[in-house]
């Protein structure tokens, strides 16, 4: 099945307007969230298709928050790319063992977003 919705948690808002804006354009359905809290109740309410995570958030980081959702029977089969400015491949590596399917890195290429959002649909 296509991927239509996308939840984009990230605590910047400039972050958060510029994947909105690509995705939106591009066709997507998109829904935000400013950090990891509560999330879980958030996916399961709203069932998005893929999850852009951002890693340094206050709170819970996007390796915690992804290894949450990977782990939960409910949310476990929804597809998460790591959206971060954590570049070194150790980061990669992790988020990807987090449970992750991609790791992208900041600043974020749209074409390459898409490009990996049409790969895992």
């Amino acid at each position: 099945m296509a991927i239509q919705k996308i939840l984009i948690v990230d605590d910047s808002p400039t972050e958060r307007y510029f994947l909105t804006d690509i995705l939106a354009k591009a066709g997507y359905s998109v829904s935000t969230s400013e950090n990891g809290e509560g999330i879980l109740d958030k996916i399961k309410a709203d069932k998005p298709q893929l999850i852009l995570m951002d890693v340094v958030m206050p709170g819970q980081n996007g390796f915690q928050v992804t290894r949450s959702i990977t782990r939960d029977d409910d949310t476990k089969d929804i597809p998460i790319i790591i959206c971060s400015s954590k570049g070194l491949e150790t980061d990669r590596i992790w988020g990807l063992r987090q449970g992750a399917r991609d790791y992208l890195v900041k600043p974020i290429d749209p074409k390459e977003l898409l490009a990996k959002i049409a790969a895992l649909g």
